[in-house]
């Protein structure tokens, strides 16, 4: 095993090889990315306390001594003495784990998957493919260009999806809202929305084919497809399309679920089927 204990900004460059990323921080900053090329790890700021790496059979490991049974008030007066800022640059196909009581991480451009927990902070994924989960108590999930397998979940805070091409969606917050951005999901492809107080905004393109079921127990549905069915102004279903394509499936026990439209981009369309107006820069006949 090869380790070092950090206690002032510095660069590591590892000669061994990564499989594996687990991380465990008190409070602080971090950047995960895969790229190709060794892996690296940067420590840009640090507290009073040190961060350990480690790097043992493929498994790169970075992590903080967590006090044991500090009160909530002592978390106030000096958590800030374990606050860090690191970068990590691991292989595209590495495992990623991350589990940080305080703080902020973003991740990037993995292809095998990423499992993060914040016990208060913001989680921001972005391009990752494989088996996706992020859980916040008190804080915001934000995943864009998702694939593979999506999980979220939040107590209290906010939940965004955004260009995902994920097989399944799942995301689920106690009291916070939860707004999902679709393109037209494939066959087969599940989205589940849920919220206990809170919001649910659903986007889907205007040509989808989706089957579509929103339920709000004690609230109501506002649905911009007059095509599909609307029971009662609390519950919502049908079909977009033909029907054929994914599932989408949104529940609030207390909140609005809004169904909205998407305009269809100008790139999805063959141009021999805009209309409209000329063409820009093209001289028009009369």
């Amino acid at each position: 095993m090869t380790a070092w204990n950090i206690s002032e900004p510095k660069r590591l460059a590892l000669d061994e090889q990564v499989t594996d990323l687990n991380v465990a921080l008190v409070a602080g900053r971090l950047n995960v990315v895969g790229a190709d090329g060794p892996a690296r790890v940067e420590v840009s700021a640090i507290g009073d306390r040190p961060v350990h790496v480690s790097v043992e059979g493929g498994v790169l490991t970075i992590a903080h001594d967590f006090p044991k049974g500090w009160p909530g008030i002592l978390w106030w007066l000096f958590g800030s003495r374990f606050k860090v800022d690191v970068s990590v640059v691991v292989p595209m196909t590495a495992s990623v784990r991350v589990n940080v009581t305080s703080g902020t991480i973003i991740a990037s451009s993995l292809r095998n998957g990423a499992g993060v927990d914040v016990t208060s902070g913001k989680i921001t994924l972005l391009g990752i493919d494989g088996k996706v989960t992020g859980k916040v108590v008190s804080g915001s999930i934000e995943g864009l260009t998702l694939g593979g397998e999506v999980e979220f979940e939040t107590v209290s805070g906010e939940i965004v999806v955004a260009d995902s091409t994920a097989g399944r969606v799942s995301a689920r917050t106690i009291s916070g809202s939860v707004t999902c951005d679709l393109d037209n999901p494939p066959a087969g492809t599940e989205v589940h929305l849920d919220t206990v107080s809170g919001e649910i905004t659903a986007r889907v393109r205007e040509d989808s084919d989706l089957r579509v079921s929103l339920n709000a127990i004690s609230g109501h549905v506002v649905n911009a497809f007059p095509e599909l069915d609307q029971h009662s102004r609390n519950a919502v279903s049908g079909r977009l399309g033909s029907g054929t394509g994914g599932h989408l499936v949104a529940s609030a026990a207390s909140g609005t679920i809004s169904l909205l439209r998407r305009p269809v981009d100008d790139e999805d369309i063959p141009d021999g089927d805009l209309a409209g107006g000329p063409v820009e820069n093209e001289e028009v006949t009369e």
